[in-house]
């Protein structure tokens, strides 16, 4: 795989203020939130930015919690490369909302064929799912978490996605992608951004140093050998080098002709970037 850092701009409803002192400034839509960013050891460029955030998330004694300087509704709407998303203040620091995917999700908008079906796996609040779904892809959208399901099938309604277009499945991804292995299913994309741990519906434990090789190992019975069928894996703060994942992929599925790197924010008023994750991807 060739080496490919994916830079995603600020634009429009995002855009990524300020950075700096292991926090970084924020715009989505009409609010400004301060984040830690443990990346972002570098010092402020703009620090009087800094009084306009709505809300700013601290921890304390180990524990995080957003603090509130002026009112914030408890959703509102972002739209960001033409996808309308639904935004919230979480207590795992998030908004739902990963701006430095959207190159990738350019990029399965543009891989996607009429009819195409893809599955997307560890797929949260859905956005990768909907930039297939409005593509003209029928998406398996797998979720361990009810909460991040219902959200997501909220942000596929903004985008009045029809209903046959996605299929919603609340399951364990290493166990659903076993089963649809030995059913001999077979799906022409596929799409995952597994985190370093997790916990499955069930209780089941997601350790991605033990997991990701056995969950590879399914995902190549159930990618297409078609021609224009695609991968694409990405992972935030996972702890791994890019070139980890695209020899993890390699591994696999062999000399694929794909690309791997960085993911990265730029901030709007400067050249610096704040690295946001890695992927690695390919088209067959």
């Amino acid at each position: 795989m060739k080496d490919r850092d994916l830079i995603a701009t600020s634009c429009g409803d995002y855009e990524l203020l300020d950075s700096g002192d292991n926090m970084k400034l924020e715009r989505f839509g009409a609010v400004i939130v301060a984040r830690p960013e443990t990346q972002a050891l570098w010092e402020k460029q703009r620090p009087e930015l800094w009084e306009s955030a709505h809300a700013t998330f601290m921890f304390k004694d180990k524990k995080g919690s957003w603090h509130l300087h002026k009112p914030v509704p408890e959703s509102w709407v972002v739209v960001r490369t033409g996808l309308p998303l639904i935004a919230r203040l979480t207590s795992f620091k998030h908004t739902g909302i990963f701006p430095e995917q959207a190159p990738n999700w350019k990029w399965i908008a543009a891989h996607v064929r009429p009819e195409m079906k893809v599955l997307n796996l560890f797929g949260y609040t859905g956005a990768a799912t909907i930039a297939a779904a409005r593509s003209g892809a029928f998406v398996t959208h797998v979720d361990a978490s009810k909460q991040s399901l219902d959200w997501a099938h909220k942000n596929a309604r903004l985008s009045d996605i029809p209903l046959d277009r996605i299929r919603w499945i609340l399951d364990e991804v290493l166990a659903f992608a076993k089963r649809e292995a030995r059913r001999g299913a077979k799906y022409d994309g596929i799409i995952l951004d597994p985190p370093a741990f997790g916990r499955g519906a069930k209780g089941e434990v997601w350790k991605i140093e033990e997991d990701f090789p056995v969950l590879l190992s399914s995902l190549k019975e159930l990618l297409s050998e078609k021609s224009g069928s695609f991968f694409l894996v990405s992972g935030y703060a996972a702890g791994y080098a890019p070139r980890a994942f695209a020899q993890a992929v390699e591994s696999i599925f062999g000399d694929v002709a794909g690309e791997a790197g960085e993911l990265s924010i730029k901030e709007v008023s400067s050249d610096r970037v704040v690295p946001a994750g890695i992927y690695a991807r390919f088209v067959r």
